[in-house]
């Protein structure tokens, strides 16, 4: 066996052994910028996607009732209407179309070699914007126009779009149906015939796929049965007993069948090459007598193996490292088939080759390290993210600022998310899966919060109008002090009562200042036009007090004080900051003219008194004895303490002036009594001297 026998064909790096999802990773170019959300579908700013980053099989999103959540925290949880922030979402519709896809059983099996080669159609160009019989169309077209091996990319990239648009229309109906006051819980998907109808057309592919599968096994069978039957007739050829020339002839017939025919059984192929290059060998060994034609044949297998290094040795510059490491297998397929060269050369040229090819094997092998690496990362930070979301369910959000700084939390975690690339295969759905839960609890969790507050919030609205109500009752008032306080009290009482929905808070607010603006407005303009009118009052009032108090009252008596009285409660108002001094002087000037009135008063019927009480002594009817003083002070407190229950406004003025006046009329004639009484307990042998 020579030594070219013992080369270990192009190493396959361990992710190639993780199956197609893997591959696919590898192979597809880097992802450009990515929209970030429809949930937290509500158009937001955009992130970038990690490199290289695509739909894995094993990769799924919070589910999309997140564009629920948005909806509920202003409709059916209005209670945040005026705190509640509409926050962007991150996109993970093809996350979640992925995940439908799969719900649905519509997954593809390993990618076979004849698939990987394929042409790779710019899919999300070609079914973006399309509709579902859009894209049925063109399934149905792939199937009809394309072989069933080359059109595995298009149908996952298909599958994606048709289960996106499937996936919003779902939500919205589900949305509707929660909306509509139903549980969650009982909701079922509608059945949708453009569904069936592609998971019929998946189905056919499916079966043509499975069948090509099946027919490749059979035609690897069949190819290796071929070959070894070439083999046989190589060896036939070393004992023919035909001419050189028309054996050669037969050999190069034998290379050619065996170049046009296809691929083995991996498991025979290190076998079956080996032994027939050993035949080769043995050929040319026989044919060695004819050295020209030996030699000729030799050259051109140099030559054709020349022309295999430098395109080995071209490889190296190639971007995609993943793509050099696949045509450098080819190089290796094309070199076993290629014959044998001169003794002198065979070292060199397999040595050259197999330097070239050991550089990109390293490359390669460097290159799945790191992404080993780098996957391993990946899940160590999303393990911090998930554990991040996690914690936000632990803390007891209980007012809506918590849950909106707790949702802004949660979405710049979803972002950071979408940054990050794969996690080694193994484990990318259970750390998925585990992020998915964590965000799927905490938006249920916080749509549940806002529909408690619906009840609330329905109260509040009742409470709110109620007020507005109230205040439009006030607004054409005239009782400007009463109805201040009360639309005062309404102010504060608005302040009290919790949010309403957004949807008719500004009304509702335009509503209720609209009618204390009423008010208040014309409240201004009422006292505005009486200005003048109080000052006008005020020099009436101050001329009044002047006049009393240069009045001779002595002669005029209680008359003259109740008509002073009469024409001050008869001037109207005067302004507030002169109130009160004016009314202490009004006051001081009364006092002074009663007590005026009461002396001379009390003097006079002292002195009718005490010519009375001479006569009664005279006549000799001995002491006078009465019980009136008592009945006077009785009168008097009992006046004093109705006075009491008499406000002090314009109209109980004139009434408690005359009440006044009562009281010191018996004032003085409780003193009147009282001298009397005295003058007659005086001894009866001499006039009194008092007061004389």
């Amino acid at each position: 066996m020579i030594q070219m026998a013992t080369v270990n064909p192009l190493l396959q790096a361990p992710e190639e052994h993780a199956g197609p999802a893997a591959e696919d990773a590898l192979n597809v170019p880097a992802a450009g910028p990515q929209a970030e959300m429809t949930e937290m579908t509500e158009t937001s700013p955009d992130t970038l996607a990690a490199p290289e980053k695509t739909l894995s099989a094993g990769e799924q999103a919070p589910r999309a009732r997140r564009p629920r959540i948005k909806a509920e925290s202003v409709g059916a949880a209005d209670a945040a209407a005026e705190e509640t922030e509409e926050l962007p979402e991150v996109d993970f519709s093809e996350e979640d179309a992925a995940l439908a896809a799969r719900d649905a059983g519509l997954e593809i099996e390993g990618e076979t070699a004849e698939e990987s080669e394929a042409e790779v159609q710019p899919a999300a160009e070609t079914f973006a914007g399309k509709t579902k019989d859009e894209l049925l169309a063109l399934f149905a077209r792939l199937l009809s126009e394309r072989p069933v091996q080359a059109i595995r990319r298009e149908v996952e990239a298909l599958k994606i779009a048709f289960y996106r648009i499937r996936r919003a229309e779902v939500e919205a109906v589900r949305r509707a149906f929660v909306e509509s006051g139903e549980p969650e819980e009982s909701f079922v998907a509608p059945v949708d015939g453009l569904e069936t109808r592609f998971k019929e057309l998946f189905k056919d592919y499916r079966a043509r796929r499975d069948e090509f599968i099946a027919n490749l096994e059979a035609e690897k069978e069949n190819n290796l049965r071929t070959k070894l039957a070439i083999i046989e007739e190589l060896k036939e050829l070393v004992s023919s007993d035909e001419t050189l020339n028309h054996t050669f002839a037969r050999f190069r017939d034998l290379q050619a069948r065996w170049k046009e025919t296809g691929i083995v059984p991996q498991a025979h192929v290190k076998d079956l090459w080996e032994t027939y290059n050993l035949h080769v060998e043995n050929f040319y060994g026989f044919i060695k007598i004819n050295k020209e034609l030996r030699d000729l044949d030799l050259k051109k297998n140099y030559e054709q193996k020349v022309a295999l290094c430098e395109q080995a040795e071209a490889l190296l510059l190639e971007p995609s490292i993943v793509e050099a490491s696949r045509r450098l297998q080819k190089l290796h397929d094309e070199w076993r088939e290629t014959g044998p060269v001169a003794h002198e050369f065979k070292e060199t040229l397999w040595e050259r080759f197999k330097a070239a090819s050991s550089r990109i094997n390293k490359l390669h092998q460097e290159y799945f390290d790191a992404l080993k690496a780098e996957q391993l990362k990946n899940l160590e930070l999303k393990t911090e993210l998930c554990a991040a979301c996690e914690e936000l369910l632990s803390q007891p959000l209980s007012a809506r600022k918590e849950w909106n700084r707790a949702s802004e939390r949660l979405l710049a975690i979803q972002q950071t998310w979408k940054t990050i690339g794969f996690a080694p295969k193994k484990d990318n759905t259970r750390i998925y899966e585990r992020f998915r839960t964590a965000c799927d609890k905490f938006y249920d969790a916080k749509r549940r919060f806002f529909a408690g507050l619906k009840t609330e919030m329905d109260h509040n609205f009742q409470l709110k109008s109620e007020l507005c109500e109230a205040a439009e009752s006030l607004m054409n008032s005239e009782e400007w002090k009463k109805a201040t306080d009360e639309l005062i009290a309404l102010q504060a009482r608005w302040k009290e009562i919790g949010a309403v929905s957004r949807r008719h808070s500004d009304a509702l607010w335009k509503r209720f200042r609209a009618a204390c603006d009423r008010f208040f407005e014309r409240k201004s303009a009422h006292f505005a036009s009486v200005g003048g009118e109080q000052e006008e009052n005020l020099q009436k009032k101050l001329a009044l007090l002047d006049e009393m108090q240069a009045a001779e009252v002595r002669q005029g008596g209680y008359d003259l004080i109740r008509d002073f009285q009469r024409r001050w409660g008869e001037i109207g108002f005067v302004p507030i900051k002169h109130k009160e001094t004016l009314q202490k002087r009004y006051k001081e000037v009364v006092d002074a003219l009663f007590r005026a009135v009461r002396g001379s008063e009390r003097d006079r019927q002292l002195n009718r008194f005490r010519e009375k009480v001479s006569s009664l002594k005279a006549s000799g009817e001995g002491r006078l004895r009465s019980g009136r003083g008592r009945q006077l002070e009785q009168e008097a407190a009992q006046l004093e303490n109705n006075i009491g229950f008499f406000a002090r406004s314009k109209g109980a003025d004139k009434l408690i002036a005359d009440v006044e006046a009562k009281i010191a009329r018996l004032r003085d004639e409780i003193a009147a009594t009282v001298e009397k009484i005295r003058e007659i307990d005086r001894p009866v042998s001499g006039p009194s001297t008092s007061n004389e």
